[in-house]
């Protein structure tokens, strides 16, 4: 009996597989490729033939060779394969990487913006090859920071730290911190007093009044103090007028990602991630994009809707500008598939984020809202001294403010007042404070500087401040980003020694470059020699540079512990410290405020393995542990004494089956991982429950088996890899 024939269609999620595949029929059968299938080795000797042309060698990606083989296997019996990845430069690359990986012959591109049925349809209908521009543009990105990270990287090991690295887009970011850091850390305060008046007015309503000045000396205070109590206070102006606000355009990737910040308290990948699983469940447009344009189609329904829930003279048809010159693809705006809907009935987290891109999308198609603003200004009777005012502000008409009411801000009213009517004086009251330094950027702030400065693109806004962050470059205080002593030492040395390529002017127009070649007007090689041959040339020049661990002399004040000898500031893998001018002769050292750092505790037991140096107690990033004192040399460690010295779980370790789970402090808190480090390098975040995950991994079949978490539980839908500990099948959720 003859199989039916079938049409393959390959996509890079299950989850977008499975919405998919809810609109077609049994001819079809839907595959994930689960994203990438091949990458660059990571040896780069292996990875780029530079005098060849900077051609890439590319290898099946770590897991992925049952998947090509599924693929190539399913492919040779389909009638035709389609390749459905994303509507970008990186959907392209990963289509052609399917194509080469499995050998496909003649296979077919589509693209969609958006996971319906229409457009699924619609998508089926136009067919075309792969854009060999747009793969080849990806490519170049690819290869571009790979060059530059090696390079680089390899630099900073030898003059900085071993295993610290360097980047094309992230290294710039670093700097825009660090140039702030600096303007924080040169910032000089200066004093300034603010004055408040709290009067009644003659229907016995209550007003809070400050000064429209903020007085730098003390005496003038002082003075309107002594003024301000001792006459009679009057209304000297009210000035009313009528404002319009405007709304603003629909999403684009930036401001999702700084909307999701500032309301949520999302970072950039978790924003980007949960608008993923809302793309591949059909639910909002493709959420990589530069364009606030709304299809007609979209904008007629956009207008239905607000006609239908605000009634018609609610409606107004408006075309938003892109304001990036160099908006890639011919997206949409990010908005719903159905403006119909916006409650959908799905995980508060995904609910929060669509009810905020439905709000903006429906908002924009809609008319001015229309406010009342109200200023009293106040003062005693002869004016001797600055007025005092107070603001209020009153909605006439809502507007767009109906349907995205949380963008209004607070709404006070102030009171029916006339201009010289008296005014009793309640208190009067002064507060010295000193100004403040510029803020350090948050996340939102720092994806709008990067915006604006033309450096990376949408898809790259959130890997840029991961990468920095995991890095440890930057922690987040708070919703600020701060950099590390080692981002600072690792940006310093960039700026002194690599300014030209990672300033603002190179990196963007390195992105100018990329962005012709994808328009097919510019060639691939003569980019990347007209880059790398000068680069290479620098980074060679560097080589004699002395190693910039010695960050100086410290304060003269502290001596070491030890030998009473000065001291110097060094960097270690914590930070900064202050180490003995003598070392390695001297090993006593102190905290960077200059408390007294505790050496290694010796045993008083020889080494088995060196026999030479005994072994003694120390204090890593991964907790206590007892090794051979004469390390770098011998870096024996007693696994066992490690063990005992932890008071482990006494969970067995899920990977290598011979050691414990036990808890350890790391710069970043608390974790838990194997006693047998550092054979076995397997660690999780929060506390173990000793209960695996049997949840089912991308195949369907092959039982998760990573080690749960307390406070934490599986939820029935393949994750994002942030939150997993071992193999990335499920998302942990609190």
């Amino acid at each position: 009996m003859a199989t039916k024939s079938y049409k393959l269609l390959i996509v890079e999620s299950p989850s977008k597989a499975k919405t998919i595949g809810k609109y077609l029929g049994d001819d079809y059968i839907v595959k994930a490729s689960v994203g990438h299938v091949r990458d660059l080795p990571k040896s780069n000797k292996k990875a780029i033939d530079i005098p060849g042309g900077f051609v890439p060698f590319y290898e099946i990606s770590k897991g992925k060779a049952e998947v090509v083989s599924e693929i190539d296997s399913l492919a040779k019996k389909a009638s035709e394969v389609l390749l459905a990845t994303d509507p970008d430069r990186e959907g392209e690359a990963i289509a052609w990487h399917i194509k080469e990986a499995c050998g496909l012959k003649k296979p077919q591109r589509i693209v969609f913006h958006e996971i319906t049925k229409g457009a699924i349809e619609e998508a089926l209908k136009h067919p075309r090859k792969i854009d060999e521009n747009l793969r080849i543009a990806q490519e170049a990105r690819r290869v571009l920071d790979r060059l530059v990270g090696y390079d680089l990287s390899g630099l900073i090991w030898k003059k900085v730290r071993y295993g610290l690295s360097a980047g094309r887009v992230q290294s710039p970011a670093l700097r825009i911190i660090m140039e702030r850091e600096r303007e924080i850390r040169a910032f000089i305060p200066e004093a300034y007093w603010t004055l408040t008046a709290k009067v009644k007015t003659q229907g016995n309503a209550e007003l809070e009044l400050s000064c429209t000045e903020e007085p730098r000396d003390e005496l003038i205070v002082k003075n309107i103090l002594k003024v301000g109590r001792a006459n009679q206070w009057v209304v000297r102006e009210v000035k009313e007028s009528e404002v319009s606000r405007t709304p603003k355009a629909p999403f684009i990737t930036s401001t999702l990602q700084q909307a999701g910040s500032s309301r949520f308290g999302f970072a950039p990948s978790r924003t980007m991630g949960i608008a993923q699983k809302l793309y591949e469940k059909g639910f909002i447009t493709y959420m990589r994009t530069d364009s606030t344009v709304l299809s007609l189609d979209a904008q007629k329904a956009a207008i239905a809707e607000i006609t239908k829930r605000y009634g018609a003279a609610s409606a107004e048809a408006r075309v938003f500008k892109t304001k990036s010159k160099n908006a890639q693809e011919a997206h949409e705006a990010i908005r719903p598939t159905d403006m119909s809907k916006d409650n959908l009935g799905i995980n508060p987290e995904e609910q929060k984020l669509y009810k905020l891109i439905w709000a903006r999308t429906i908002a924009s198609q809609m008319i001015d809202a229309k406010l009342a603003r109200t200023t009293i200004l106040a003062n005693v009777r002869e004016n001797l001294i600055p007025n005092f005012s107070v603001t209020g502000s009153r909605v006439i008409l809502p507007g767009w403010l109906a349907a995205d009411p949380d963008s209004r801000g607070e709404d006070v009213e102030l009171p029916k007042v006339s201009q010289g009517e008296p005014l009793i004086l309640l208190s009067l009251t002064d507060e010295a404070k000193f100004t403040e330094p510029p803020s350090r950027y948050s996340e939102a702030g720092l994806v709008k500087e990067l915006e604006k400065r033309d450096i990376g693109r949408p898809s790259t806004y959130a890997s840029i401040i991961k990468t920095i962050i995991d890095r440890g470059y930057v922690i987040k205080d708070g919703k600020a980003l701060k950099p590390t002593d080692t981002g600072d030492v690792v940006s310093s040395f960039l700026e002194e020694n690599f300014a030209n390529y990672i300033s603002d002017t190179f990196t963007a127009e390195m992105e100018n470059k990329l962005d012709d070649i994808a328009n097919g007007e510019r060639d691939y090689v003569k980019t990347l020699k007209e880059f790398y041959g000068p680069f290479t040339k620098e980074v060679k020049a560097k080589d004699k540079l002395d190693k910039i661990t010695t960050l100086g002399d410290a304060d003269p004040e502290h001596k070491c512990p030890k030998c009473n000898s000065s001291m110097i500031i060094k960097l270690g893998r914590t930070g900064k410290f202050l180490s003995c001018k003598k070392y390695p002769d001297c090993d006593g050292a102190r905290t960077i405020d200059g408390t007294e750092l505790a050496g290694p505790r010796d045993t008083g037991e020889l080494c088995p393995k060196c026999g030479k140096a005994n072994l003694v107690e120390r204090e890593g990033r991964f907790g206590r542990f007892i090794a051979c004192g004469s390390y770098p040399k011998c870096k024996h460690i007693k696994k066992d004494d490690t063990a005992a010295l932890l008071n482990h779980t006494g969970i067995p370790c899920p990977v290598c089956k011979k050691g414990f789970m036990t808890e350890r402090k790391g710069r970043f808190g608390i974790f838990y991982s194997c006693t047998d480090y550092p054979d076995c390098k397997y660690a999780i975040k929060a506390k173990p429950t000793g209960n695996f995950c049997t949840y089912p991994k991308a195949d369907g079949t092959t039982p998760c088996g990573a080690l749960m978490m307390e406070g934490t539980k599986t939820i029935p839908e393949r994750c994002s890899d942030k939150l997993c500990p071992n193999h990335n099948p499920h998302k942990l959720v609190k």
